[in-house]
């Protein structure tokens, strides 16, 4: 079942993703070269308390924590721990809040010091090609016109689409139908209707597609260790452009000063 949103539903969920992008800003702060990703974990999940949301991942099927931390070659769902954040590395960041009943969920891959160049450029792509998935997310349009938005615009710049996971609708709960490939046909998929909320999330290799699960049953790696990036947005489909909910903009700000 697909939940179409009233007017004053969304802006409910636009305070819910506002959350996310300030905890995310706020954490941003804190990346440097030495962190541990469990300290990162702290300051985002106390943020999120001290405003008045609950953090929507924790307890998740058992999760143990606020924010998803994945390092380089960990594509999602990485698990806070004692690792230190080296120069070099790339860190995603994936947040869900829960707010007033509703949720927010937006994710962005941060620079750890001085970063490769080709590290950098797959980074800038998977940002871009989020903005491009969002173009494409419009009435009338399918959930396979954004997947083939996406998967086009990567692979023509030599990179992989990961397959094994999808972005989803969002509403009073963090995983909604429908699913929202990073790939696929034109013209295919779930119709796209005014009031229907989604979260779009690119998750994008620098080498081979495929991705393997850790032992600890929630990360999930490339299976060649190369990079990958991960940008995600929670936007509410509208006639003849996406409502963006979530926001980069508070972030940027941060990054701007450091």
């Amino acid at each position: 079942m697909i939940y179409l949103k009233t007017d004053e539903e969304i802006e409910l969920m636009r305070v819910a993703n506002h959350l996310v992008g300030a905890a995310l800003a706020e954490v941003a702060k804190h990346i440097n070269p030495g962190v541990t990703t469990l300290q990162l974990d702290k300051i985002g999940d106390a943020f999120i308390r001290d405003h008045g949301g609950i953090p929507l991942f924790k307890g998740y099927r058992g999760f143990p924590n606020a924010l998803c931390i994945s390092v380089n070659e960990n594509v999602v769902h990485g698990i806070p721990g004692d690792y230190r954040l080296k120069d070099g590395d790339i860190v995603s960041l994936d947040c869900g809040v829960k707010i007033n009943g509703y949720c927010g969920d937006s994710a962005y891959t941060f620079e750890v010091g001085e970063v490769k160049s080709e590290v950098k450029k797959l980074l800038q792509t998977t940002k871009e090609a989020l903005y491009v998935g969002i173009n494409a997310a419009v009435e009338g349009k399918r959930t396979g016109d954004i997947g083939n938005a996406i998967q086009h615009y990567c692979e023509d710049r030599g990179y992989s689409v990961v397959r094994d996971l999808v972005g989803h609708g969002i509403g009073k709960e963090m995983h909604e139908a429908p699913d929202v490939p990073n790939y696929g046909k034109k013209g295919y998929g779930t119709l796209l209707k005014s009031g229907m909320c989604l979260a779009i999330e690119p998750m994008i290799n620098m080498g081979k597609k495929q991705v393997k699960i850790e032992k600890d049953g929630w990360t999930i790696r490339t299976a060649d260790r190369r990079p990958s990036a991960h940008f995600e947005h929670t936007v509410a489909i509208r006639q003849g452009k996406a409502d963006i909910l979530s926001t980069f903009e508070l972030i940027d700000q941060v990054l701007q000063k450091k």
